[in-house]
């Protein structure tokens, strides 16, 4: 059965739907010698290249596709290279031989906390994409009072620069002095859009933890930057929640961090 070109090298691990469809407009996949165009489909007979390169579907199906819980500290960029020379989290990923890790989402640069790394593009395409509503859930610290009404407005809804957004729950996780924290839920992922909602009414983020996407929380074992393979139950409930069926994971690894190239 013919598949788009995009859902399958995604699936086989060759990089996020986005990114495969950016290569298609780009030129530079070819199949059975002819350019790809946008709604190229493919069948298992058929022969694809990247950039010149010839890739096997077929072997890349024989590694279970891999899902990493990864702690994001503040300071640590999510793009695969920095032009300012900063550290990125793929500094601190295991190396691979079959696929290329891909983020689920981004955290800027100041925000810390739970980061899901994948090698099946088409997981990750579907726990961003909008029409799925993947719960993401975050620890926000703000400076000064908080009035009820305030909290009200953000529940119904605020005008930002891209549109309407809500937080679909806030609850108030206490503090003492300037500093306050509330646990925000919402299901988009839109550039920035915990602090901007905040910042729409005044209030200024001084700490911003993601805790939660989907079913999977950050492990309080798991120490910033650091990593570990998602257990089989954790897979399960993360491919569920997508309505795709979980691939058969080898036992989680222990944790660990390389050491970044400077």
């Amino acid at each position: 059965m013919a598949e788009r070109l995009q859902k399958v090298l995604a699936h086989a691990g060759f990089g996020s739907r986005r990114e495969i469809e950016a290569w298609i407009r780009d030129g530079r996949i070819r199949v059975n010698d002819q350019p790809a165009v946008p709604g190229t489909c493919v069948v298992a007979s058929d022969r694809i290249q990247i950039d010149g390169r010839a890739v096997s579907l077929s072997r890349s199906r024989e590694h279970a596709p891999r899902t990493l819980v990864y702690h994001k500290p503040a300071g640590q960029v999510t793009t695969r290279s920095d032009e300012a020379g900063r550290e990125t989290v793929f500094d601190s990923l295991p190396r691979i031989r079959n696929g290329r890790w891909i983020t689920v989402g981004r955290l800027d640069i100041n925000t810390s906390g739970l980061l899901l790394v994948t090698t099946d593009g088409e997981l990750a395409h579907r726990l961003m994409h909008p029409s799925w509503e993947i719960e993401r859930e975050y620890a926000v610290r703000v400076l000064g009072e908080v009035a009820e009404g305030t909290l009200e407005q953000l529940r119904k809804g605020v005008r930002l620069e891209d549109g309407m957004a809500a937080f679909t729950a806030i609850r108030d996780a206490g503090g003492t002095g300037a500093n306050h924290w509330y646990h925000v839920t919402l299901r988009e992922g839109r550039n920035r859009e915990v602090r901007r909602l905040w910042e729409s009414r005044g209030m200024r983020v001084s700490r911003l933890i993601r805790i939660r996407y989907g079913p999977v929380s950050l492990p309080r074992s798991i120490r910033p930057g650091h990593f570990r393979d998602l257990a089989p139950e954790e897979c399960a409930q993360l491919y569920a929640a997508v309505d795709l069926k979980s691939p058969e994971v080898t036992p989680p690894q222990p944790q660990r961090r390389r050491r970044a190239h400077k």
